[in-house]
């Protein structure tokens, strides 16, 4: 009697200080679906099958020890979120192929084993090219690189972008060419400063005629903190709204949560949970 007593008491004062404090910021609705078929496709996969995809094979490379366990199934978190808005057609770059091809897989398998469900979306393969790391012009630039002179981020300073690029890799040849096999450094930075221009390699290579390789990935840095620089005075100006960030949060988590929930409730019914 006299607990429960203290619990009505601690909840009327609890209700007292809620008032005082006034309103707090509405936190946006969680969308736990996501996890939730994560766990359940986990469960339908066998670790080798993971164990083949190439990303594992090079981030446990890179690291120099034993993966994680959240590396292991990352891919199959990206499975659940493409299968559980049953999307049809999935744009990627060629280093999600293997990926999609799980994705694939696993719609595949759930289908045989519960019924024609998912549907077994399609890949589109998109143009883009992957950008070579700086320092390492034989591996993609990563944002997970630990060494972070190889990577060029949208929020880096100008100073930074100019930093990164002087200390790019190249080689001691100073005529600029395009050569990816035998400078894959030089044709990393022509690739790069003919993505944020809009000019073909060619026209970039004829345009640095007479420039050496030192001068040259000065150039290709100015492009980049010129084509980055309308995107980063965006950021800026939506980090000052803070109030719109979050209705956008709320709105977008609202809508997935809507089309999310009833997908995995039938999941969870087919497999059993419910």
């Amino acid at each position: 009697m006299a607990l429960r007593s203290m619990r009505k008491a601690r909840g009327c004062w609890s209700f007292i200080r809620a008032l005082h404090e006034g309103p707090k910021t509405v936190p946006a609705p969680q969308v736990s679906e996501h996890t939730q078929l994560n766990w359940i496709l986990t469960c339908m996969i066998k670790i080798p099958r993971l164990q083949h995809l190439h990303q594992w094979k090079v981030k446990t490379a890179q690291q120099k020890q034993e993966g994680t366990a959240g590396l292991l199934m990352y891919p199959v978190l990206q499975a659940a979120d493409i299968l559980l808005y049953k999307s049809t057609y999935v744009p990627v770059g060629e280093d999600q192929v293997q990926h999609m091809e799980l994705v694939q897989d696993l719609a595949r398998g759930f289908n045989k084993k519960y019924g024609e469900f998912f549907p077994v979306p399609t890949s589109i393969l998109t143009p883009m090219k992957k950008v070579k790391s700086l320092r390492d012009p034989s591996a993609k630039m990563s944002k997970s690189d630990p060494n972070k002179m190889a990577t060029i981020s949208i929020t880096d300073s100008p100073e930074e972008i100019v930093k990164k690029f002087r200390k790019a890799v190249t080689d001691f040849t100073s005529e600029v060419t395009y050569d990816p096999v035998g400078r894959p450094g030089v044709s990393n930075m022509l690739a790069i400063h003919a993505a944020v221009t809009g000019l073909t390699v060619e026209e970039v290579v004829r345009r640095s005629v007479g420039i050496d390789t030192a001068h040259y990935k000065l150039l290709v840095a100015e492009a980049v903190i010129e084509k980055l620089a309308p995107i980063k005075r965006e950021l800026e100006k939506l980090k000052q709204n803070k109030d719109y960030l979050e209705k956008v949060l709320q709105a977008g988590s609202a809508k997935a949560k809507e089309l999310a929930y009833p997908v995995c409730q039938e999941v969870k019914k087919l497999v059993g949970f419910l």
